[in-house]
């Protein structure tokens, strides 16, 4: 099916869809969709993952650009790790170094093990290079400048040089779990905006930050009210807004802040719902650096990636950190990084997406740091020590180790199948082979300038990989080939170029269907989908707003995240519940012109004996499609209007009877005459499905010329 040329080229042929697809070749409504509760989440979902515990608890991991949280039973439940997570404080003797006129602090400490970004707080510190105590012994963003230092950066310019270091004994604790504020919230008579003071709080606009220990203040500002979770707007380094349900009725006194002693926990910081491309002059390939950029940041979406350690959960978010999730803490509990957990060590601190293999049990890091460094390598690969999702450092007693890609610039996405973990970047096609010492996982090269559009477009059905390219598609079933589609000029010309990212594919095993969801010319969000049906080796495709999709052996239906901000459960029932309220599904299909010998004749249709089925529809209402026969006087001379002169160019069929034998209206009486038709069969009523057989139409010629 599909829109290949003109609608006259796929003669016998279906030209047209919407919400369709074809068994056993011929052509039937979809299934409906239900949502699995009333609780909805925050942000937007990218990825899914499902698993089961060895308490035999049924887990959905839900990663969106805000929040990552563990469905359980139809609620989502928060285990956002918090950006600052609890580790040993660290004693260090004169660790600072100062120089005259500069901001900048440089901070000696051997293998400190963080990114840049991360949070020290320093207590016990004395002047140094005529920077008082007072403003060293608060927390400080950092920036790393080797595996030994890193620099911080002060209000105020040191007034002389300390080469070799000061400041006394330093007790520096890094990724602190709470941040301790005195008193920080404004209010503002008249206003639900709170303005937060924090020094170097080290937050982006949409974060979310929580608090305990609040006090009342601005009049009718309860604690209850502050202590809970809120969602930041930045207004400057040291300051950001939070906006709360009720409305101050005073402001503090003499304008000082209040609240008491605060303890704020941030969550590790959010990212995009869409892509954000550059603009202006200079955006494109050329002129892409410093230099002649464009007016906005090229910010990739949030995207994750998840699997599950045995009963526990690995789950990192793009060019972020890696974090785990012990089951037997329960899904009250925060995901925490994986540097932190028990034997860890050289855990990558940054990486494009992480795996964990089936065989043996590898954690992967895909584009990440190499050891003893902090820079992200976008073409490694590392892996962990087998059976041990923490221990990272390559020795002769195990085997960790790591690889480097060399075709492409950076690695998208992996997905494993049979015995090997393919491996895509921008360019070419790996596949990762676990070989066992000394080698450990052997790299091999299966196709070059091979294209795919994202990090979730590609899937596997039946032992074959299906993924989606920048022009084309592709499988590979031990070698990469070129898919044939009949709809790839009608995809690629209607794709929205600047948001390859929100594409995704997922599996639809109980009809043999591989989905691909992606944005139209024009729209920042998902909104279409294209189908492969590999068993029928046919195309159609549709519209649709989905965000992630989930086809698991371990619920009763696939799983799809909706605009909606919830999930749905897809082929359960006939109509569309995202909502809670049903509503009508309007599917629709056409075929491609038709005409009587070679088209030298008009023809005149007057009945037409539909061969169609309501199996499987529910509710009170009759189901009912309608049928609908459009002519045309020539292919290129658009659809006749009107379409009869006894307008009789459509009917309906409806169900009269569902048992013992299915009955439907036997014959429709329609009165249509022209060279070229098109035959379309659409419902929109509740509780209707339907099949389509071999309907028969009563034509004949009725002369070359007509009016």
């Amino acid at each position: 099916i599909g829109p290949v040329g003109s609608a006259t080229e796929v003669v016998g042929g279906w030209y047209e869809s919407e919400k369709v697809r074809f068994r056993s070749g011929t052509p039937e409504k979809i299934g409906g969709w239900k949502r699995i509760s009333s609780h909805s989440f925050l942000g937007v979902c990218r990825s899914l993952w499902n698993w089961v515990t060895l308490g035999n608890l049924n887990l959905v991991g839900v990663g969106t650009n805000l929040k990552f949280y563990i469905e359980k039973g139809g609620t989502y439940n928060d285990i956002t790790p918090l950006r600052y997570e609890t580790d040993a404080a660290v004693t260090l003797s004169n660790p600072f170094s100062t120089t005259i006129g500069s901001a900048v602090v440089t901070v000696s400490d051997t293998a400190h093990g963080m990114a840049t970004g991360d949070v020290a707080a320093f207590s016990g510190a004395a002047d140094v290079g005529g920077i008082p105590a007072s403003m060293l012994n608060t927390n400080h963003i950092v920036t790393v400048t080797g595996v030994n230092a890193y620099t911080i950066t002060l209000p105020m310019l040191a007034t002389s040089t300390v080469a070799g270091g000061g400041g006394a004994a330093v007790l520096a604790t890094y990724n602190n779990f709470n941040v301790t504020l005195t008193n920080p919230f404004t209010a503002t008579l008249g206003s639900a905006v709170l303005t937060v003071s924090d020094i170097d709080h080290g937050c982006v606009t949409g974060d979310f930050v929580t608090y305990s220990g609040a006090t009342g203040l601005g009049g009718n500002i309860t604690a209850a009210v502050l202590n809970t979770e809120h969602q930041v707007t930045i207004t400057g380094d040291s300051s950001y807004t939070i906006t709360l349900p009720v409305v101050a009725t005073a402001a503090d006194v003499s304008g000082s802040p209040g609240g008491g002693t605060v303890l704020a926990a941030y969550q590790i910081n959010v990212g995009p719902a869409a892509q954000i491309p550059l603009t202006g002059w200079g955006s494109g390939v050329w002129g892409a650096g410093v230099w002649g950029t464009g007016g906005a940041s090229n910010a990739q979406i949030r995207v994750w990636s998840q699997n599950n350690f045995g009963e526990d959960l690995i789950f990192s978010p793009r060019d972020g950190g890696i974090y785990y999730w012990d089951a037997t803490t329960g899904v009250g509990s925060r995901g925490i990084a994986l540097q932190l957990i028990a034997g860890a060590s050289d855990v990558p601190v940054i990486q494009k997406l992480t795996y964990v293999s089936d065989v043996s049990r590898f954690v992967f890091a895909f584009g990440c740091n190499d050891y003893g460094s902090t820079v992200q390598d976008p073409m490694l690969i590392r892996w962990s020590d087998q059976e041990n999702a923490g221990n990272w450092t390559p020795d002769p007693t195990n085997q960790a180790g790591s690889v480097r890609l060399s075709r492409g610039s950076e690695i998208v996405t992996c997905l494993q199948t049979r015995q090997e973990v393919l491996t895509w970047t921008d360019a070419a096609l790996y596949s990762l082979q676990y070989v066992g010492a000394p080698i450990v996982w052997r790299t091999e090269l299966l196709g070059d300038n091979i294209s795919i559009v994202g990090q979730n477009a590609a899937a596997t059905a039946s032992g074959v990989v299906y993924w989606m390219g920048i022009d084309k598609f592709y499988k590979y079933d031990g070698r990469v080939q070129t898919l044939r589609c009949d709809l790839r000029q009608y995809i690629f010309s209607d794709i929205n170029l600047s948001q390859w990212q929100q594409v995704f594919a997922g599996t639809n095993e109980g009809f043999n269907e591989v989905w691909w969801f992606y944005c139209s010319t024009g729209s920042t969000v998902v909104d279409k989908y294209v189908v492969y049906n590999y068993s029928e080796d046919i195309w159609y495709y549709g519209t649709m707003g989905r965000t992630a999709w989930l086809d698991s052996g371990l619920r009763d239906y696939p799983l799809a995240a909706t605009y909606s901000y919830n999930l749905v459960n897809h082929e359960d029932g006939v109509d569309d519940n995202e909502t809670g309220t049903p509503a009508p599904i309007v599917a629709s299909i056409g075929s491609s012109e038709f005409d009587i010998d070679d088209g030298h004749n008009f023809g005149f249709v007057w009945r037409v004996i539909p061969d169609l089925t309501f199996r499987g529809s529910t509710g009170d209402l009759t189901p009912q499609c309608t049928m609908t026969l459009i002519p045309l006087v020539n292919s290129g001379s658009g659809y006749t209007d009107p379409r009869s002169t006894a307008n009789t160019s459509s009917a309906n069929i409806q169900r009269i009877a569902s048992a013992p034998v299915e009955e439907f209206t036997g014959q429709l009486y329609i009165r249509v005459r022209g060279r070229q038709m098109i035959f379309k069969v659409e419902s929109d009523r509740l509780g209707t499905t339907w099949q389509l057989g071999a309907p028969r139409l009563d034509i004949r010629p009725d002369g070359r010329r007509g009016s």
